[in-house]
Parts: structure tokens; sequence; C-alpha cells
């Protein structure tokens, strides 16, 4: 606490600005997201991820293998496997650049032909007979995505799963209070007016209690 004490007061509100200016989407949905929050950057979180699921498979993944690469399918929504959106085909492409950037091969699924393809929708492979498409796979392994959405908290589920034996190598949870833009590829928008509802516009959620307590 002295060491906060001693920090001139014209450095406060340069601090202040500093934060406002790198913004944080830690801070969305609480009442300093205005000021100091952010929008979801889908490209780190992409790349964030691809390194996570890298470091946690087991057993690993082989590098620079072009006759045993990864699938990469889009994001679909949890409740509807055949569903999913311009976030889950946007955070799709999002993966395979963290995948490939790190040298690991990447097949391009829009080329294949045994993937359930669907024009304007995306490549799934969340089904509920993932044996089924094993055989007809040559990848080391497939990465599966859900997304379930509460208001505007969206909970990411990222699976790394060998499709062989359709066993999870690796697993990868998040959960994001989404931005407007984030929303907008989802197909919703933010307003927190008194008409919004499930079948409508989000709400913001309700502010914590310890938002009410120090806001």
């Amino acid at each position: 606490m002295k060491r906060l004490a001693s920090v001139p007061a014209l450095a406060w509100p340069l601090l202040f600005l500093l934060l406002a200016a790198a913004g944080c989407s830690n801070l969305n949905g609480t009442r300093l997201e205005p000021l100091l929050g952010a929008d979801v950057n889908l490209v780190r979180l992409g790349d964030r991820v691809a390194e996570s699921l890298l470091t946690r498979a087991v057993p690993p993944l082989l590098p620079r293998q072009p006759d045993q690469p990864v699938l990469i399918t889009t994001l679909v929504n949890n409740d509807q496997l055949a569903e999913t959106s311009s976030f889950g085909r946007s955070f799709q492409n999002n993966l395979a650049a963290g995948f490939v950037s790190r040298g690991y091969a990447v097949k391009e699924v829009k080329l294949r032909r045994d993937l359930l393809v669907r024009e304007e929708k995306g490549e799934f492979m969340l089904t509920r007979d993932l044996q089924e498409m094993a055989g007809s796979q040559r990848a080391q392994a497939i990465v599966l995505g859900t997304y379930t959405l509460a208001n505007r908290v969206m909970y990411l589920s990222i699976r790394l799963v060998d499709p062989a034996d359709q066993t999870i190598r690796a697993a990868y949870e998040d959960r994001l209070t989404l931005d407007a833009n984030s929303l907008r590829l989802l197909g919703f928008r933010f307003d927190d007016s008194n008409g919004c509802g499930p079948s409508g516009p989000v709400c913001p959620p309700a502010p914590s209690v310890l938002d009410r307590v120090l806001y």
C-alpha cells in the first residue's frame, strides 16, 4: 500500500489512460466495459487455443508430417450440432493458422468431399457417429469445437480427437463475455433496452455483487 501511496497524483490519470487504450476483454460485462473493455480478439484466441492443445496433447502430435495432417472442423452450436455461424467459420480459420504457424500440416477440409460440407454453412464432423468417418480420414488428429451461449456469455469447448478410436487427446475450455462485434458474428446484436428477450436482441448480464458494492 505504501508503494501505491507514493505514486504521484498526476500519474494516476496517465495510468488510467494507458489502461483504457489497452483495453481488456476480461472487463466485458462489467460497468468498466465502456471505458476499459475490449473486443474479443479471435486471432489471438485461436493462436492461444492451438498452443494449449499442442502442449497438452497425449500422445504428442507430430509436426511436419504432410501424410498425417490435422483436420480442423467448423465450430458448431452445442445445442444444434448441424448449425454454425460466422463465428464458427471464422474461428476455424484462426485455429488452423495457429497450428500451421507451429509447423503442423493442416488439411484444407473445404477441398474434401468425405466431410459433411454444406454450402454457406461449414464443414462438420461432430455427429453422433464419429466412427463412421474415421476410416475415410487420413489424419493424426481432428479438432472439434462447440460453443454454448447464455446471454452475452459464451462457453467455448475445443477438443483434439483421435479419429481412429475417438479418444480426446487434449481439451481447451474457456468462458468469454462477448462484445458487439462477436455478437454480430453469431447473428445477434447488443441491446440493453427493456424489450430484449431470448428470441431477440441480447441483453447484458446482471452486474455482479462486487460491481454493485464497488461501483
